[in-house]
């Protein structure tokens, strides 16, 4: 599972990382981005565009916005036949930009937040699916779920399951309209190198959404 991440990285390094004109993006760094909020991601329509998806994906066919509380990840493993991701895999997906993401160690009754990111701190997008609903009013929400995989080496030891994140050839696969097939799709949702990652223990200011503030990720005996 992926529940929490951060976004830091100022924002014309994230135009020059994904190839993105953003001036128009009211964008602050996050420190502790939590679901059923704002996220920063990238789609492509003639050309990639940037902008803001609410995490939780509220498929078209939902009856109320609800839904996306239990859809902030989708499984890899099953992504291609849930009914509820299936259609957006082969034609609506996006990269969830991060930086680093939060994820629970269990010691005993004890769990500690770790804070796990690239090695050299590199700014990164996470494998998304969106969605774009609208309710009886007629109000339209566009949103967005993070697909998640086995762990590698580093994380297995923290938590069973994390966010896919996708290298820069693998980006440019994943946010290609031209590719639909779930097979070549699937392919690259695997674990991201282990020997490319870090991950170290944080303040349990972490645990509570409302704390988003740079103390969340600063490193803890």
């Amino acid at each position: 599972m992926c529940g929490r991440f951060t976004l830091t990285t100022d924002l014309e390094r994230l135009e020059e990382r994904f190839s993105v004109h953003a001036a128009s993006l009211s964008y602050a760094p996050r420190y502790n981005i939590a679901p059923n909020q704002p996220v920063l991601a990238v789609i492509a329509a003639a050309e990639r565009r940037i902008g803001f998806l609410r995490w939780g994906l509220i498929p078209p066919w939902a009856k109320d916005a609800s839904v996306g509380d239990r859809l902030i990840n989708a499984r890899a493993e099953t992504v291609a036949e849930k009914p509820s991701f299936r259609r957006a895999l082969q034609k609506r997906r996006c990269l969830v930009l991060a930086d680093g993401f939060y994820e629970w160690k269990k010691e005993g009754k004890r769990k500690t937040p770790m804070y796990i990111t690239l090695k050299d701190h590199a700014p990164f997008g996470f494998a998304g699916l969106w969605e774009t609903w609208r309710d009886p009013s007629g109000e339209t929400i566009h949103s967005c779920t993070i697909i998640t995989t086995t762990p590698n080496c580093l994380v297995e030891s923290i938590h069973t399951r994390m966010p896919v994140i996708l290298s820069r050839e693998q980006e440019s696969l994943w946010l290609d309209r031209t590719v639909e097939d779930p097979a070549v799709l699937t392919a690259v949702l695997v674990p991201y190198p282990a020997e490319a990652m870090d991950a170290y223990a944080v303040s349990p200011l972490v645990n509570s959404p409302t704390n988003d503030t740079p103390a969340c990720i600063v490193p803890v005996e």
